[in-house]
């Protein structure tokens, strides 16, 4: 459960730094003084997402942990 919910947030960082890469123009812009590479940004911005991702996946997973099997299977 944990390695699904770490996948999620895998795929949205790459998501996220291809699309500040393809909106450099527009983010400097909106970030006066940070250029869009900056890579104390880019690597403070991934540390934070990660951190709030993986601290959003126990919840779930522990709460899947005290399902019944049977139950779980009887609703599908």
């Amino acid at each position: 459960m944990l390695l699904n919910g770490f996948r999620l947030v895998a795929y949205g960082i790459l998501a996220g730094l291809l699309a500040s890469y393809v909106l450099t123009r527009f983010l400097v812009n909106q970030i006066p003084g940070v250029s869009a590479t900056d890579p104390w940004t880019l690597s403070a911005v991934v540390a934070i997402v990660v951190s709030a991702g993986l601290a959003a996946c126990p919840v779930p997973a522990r709460r899947a942990t005290k399902v019944d099997p049977m139950m779980a299977l009887r609703y599908e």
